[in-house]
């Protein structure tokens, strides 16, 4: 229970990735959650099995790339939990294009959704953060932020350095009011949504790169996340951790 009396967001968690693994463990760690997606039967599905098992959870339908959606969901999670401790920026999106063959439209959705986003949800979280003299976010980066990749990958790559940099950036601003902002850089992270992205074959051979031998699950993801909302990463902020299996 060591998130007992906390109330938590996770951005992008009805799916069977990271998000879905986060709010989970947020659950079972006692926190009041809040499953938020832009999927309107996946927000039902996961919220209702929450509940079922004993669960206190509401589900809020919003496209993160909205200002107004995210504005709604941060005052439904008021209306019916009076607080917000913790925020998972969990959202992004990928699409494959070499730089000369990028349309602007394609940019600005990669970009929209991995970094603007982010900024979208976290501006609307700190003033009650602030108030309460408490917070933890954390933002989902990715490796490719540092690597980068020649697969097609510039938006992407961008936008996960620009959350980075955006993470050190709140956490300077909000440590003295007792609120961390940190990030998370995934690997390799098996999960239906890169199968859509990527061939089978680029898939078999980025786990061969991997010094551990293979991808992680989505729990060991949200294993990192739940450290550094814990009570046990308190004293850190502003930083980024790699959890990659040893691939960088």
């Amino acid at each position: 229970m060591k998130l007992e009396g906390k109330v938590a967001i996770v951005t992008a968690c009805a799916g069977a990735g990271i998000g879905q693994a986060a709010i989970r463990a947020f659950a079972q760690e006692g926190a009041s959650v809040v499953v938020s997606d832009s999927h309107e039967r996946r927000t039902g599905e996961v919220t209702e099995a929450l509940k079922s098992e004993g669960y206190k959870a509401i589900g809020v339908v919003c496209d993160v790339t909205n200002r107004d959606q995210v504005d709604n969901m941060v005052k439904q999670t008021l209306e019916e939990f009076g607080r917000i401790d913790i925020l998972v920026n969990n959202a992004g999106v990928n699409r494959m294009q070499q730089v000369h063959e990028i349309s602007d439209e394609t940019w600005d959705l990669v970009m929209n959704t991995c970094l603007k986003a982010t900024f979208y949800c976290t501006r609307a979280v700190l003033p009650i953060m602030i108030q309460q003299n408490y917070g933890r976010i954390v933002n989902i980066s990715s490796i490719a932020g540092w690597t980068g990749s020649n697969q097609g990958e510039a938006p992407y790559c961008a936008a996960k350095a620009g959350v980075m940099t955006f993470t050190r950036c709140v956490a300077l601003e909000t440590a003295k009011y007792d609120v961390t902002c940190n990030a998370i850089a995934p690997g390799f992270v098996p999960n239906p949504f890169l199968e859509k992205i990527y061939p089978k074959e680029t898939l078999e051979v980025l786990a061969t790169q991997i010094p551990k031998g293979r991808g992680a699950t989505p729990q060991e993801i949200a294993n990192a996340i739940m450290f550094l909302v814990s009570d046990e990463a308190s004293y850190i902020t502003g930083e980024t951790i790699a959890v990659s299996g040893g691939w960088r």
